[in-house]
């Protein structure tokens, strides 16, 4: 699948800001089933930017505006080839959860099995846990069933939460967004020492699709299966991760990937107004976008 995706985010601040330092994970990675041919990123008023990879591999831009303004607009736009199957079938079993724990001494698992800034692994969650896998010896099955839980017991309430809710809130109001039920997964999976990380990126919404969380970034979970790597799971629509998503960045939880953060000098009262908009390209609109990377201000 050939996808567009536009992310624009503005403030609009009541008296000048100064000393605006900001980071941006925005732009979508290229791993085994998706690509990124082009991406660019524009800030007004105009700034340097400068980039790295994160610890887990993400992609940061840095940018700094040091003169006094009244707004910042941030966009991006990205286009990206993703594959339109999933990593894993879903009724494959490559994983006895009674082995699972070996997965601890795996450098790249280890990060992904502790409590985090919004997750927290302890002995209620774990009961939850157990109840919610019942009958399951499979990691991976174990796995769809905590995303199965959480997708018949808890609900999609657009607004409900902040992007500072803790998973605990969640389990506590059964009610939430997407991101609120990443975190929840997470917590659920990481205790049956599932190595579970966050995903954040986009979802495109088809015709024909009756998709959640379409209409703003997105995020999801990726479960490590001894053999077979990450595989996604979205709890939000009870689905696999398919040519749908675009990933951008992985953490511990949402406090590793936002993909706008930073801080400024001056009044605390803004407004905030984020737009995305998903879109599917056809194959000679691709050809035309080329296959560049990069990073521009203006």
């Amino acid at each position: 699948m050939k996808l567009q995706i536009l992310h624009r985010t503005r403030f609009k601040y009541e008296n000048s800001v100064r000393e605006s330092f900001n980071e941006a994970r925005l732009q979508p990675v290229s791993t085994g089933n998706q690509v990124c041919r082009s991406f660019l990123l524009r800030i007004l008023p105009t700034a340097k930017l400068s980039h790295y990879l994160d610890f887990y591999l993400n992609y940061v831009h840095l940018f700094e505006i040091n003169e006094a303004h009244t707004e910042l607009s941030v966009e991006a736009t990205s286009i990206v080839t993703t594959d339109d199957q999933p990593a894993l079938a879903a009724a494959a079993t490559p994983a006895p959860l009674a082995k699972i724990d070996e997965c601890a001494r795996l450098e790249h698992c280890y990060d992904f099995l502790q409590s985090s800034t919004y997750v927290e692994v302890d002995a209620d969650l774990w009961r939850l846990a157990l109840d919610a896998t019942e009958g399951q010896t499979d990691a991976w099955q174990a796995a769809q069933a905590i995303m199965r839980h959480i997708f018949r017991e808890f609900k999609y309430q657009p607004l409900s939460t902040h992007v500072h809710t803790h998973m605990r809130d969640v389990l506590k109001a059964r009610s939430g967004v997407c991101q609120d039920f990443a975190h929840v997964m997470l917590g659920l999976c990481r205790a049956l020492k599932i190595p579970a990380r966050y995903v954040s990126g986009y979802l495109y919404n088809g015709p024909a699709d009756q998709l959640k969380g379409a209409q703003a970034s997105h995020a999801w979970v990726e479960v490590f299966v001894p053999g077979h790597s990450w595989c996604g799971l979205d709890p939000t629509n009870n689905r696999q991760a398919d040519g749908h998503y675009v990933k951008v960045a992985v953490g511990r939880d949402y406090a590793d990937v936002s993909p706008l953060k930073g801080t400024y000098r001056g009044t605390a009262r803004r407004q905030l107004h984020v737009d995305v908009l998903v879109t599917r390209l056809e194959e000679d609109e691709l050809a035309g976008a080329g296959t560049q990377v990069e990073a521009q201000t203006g």
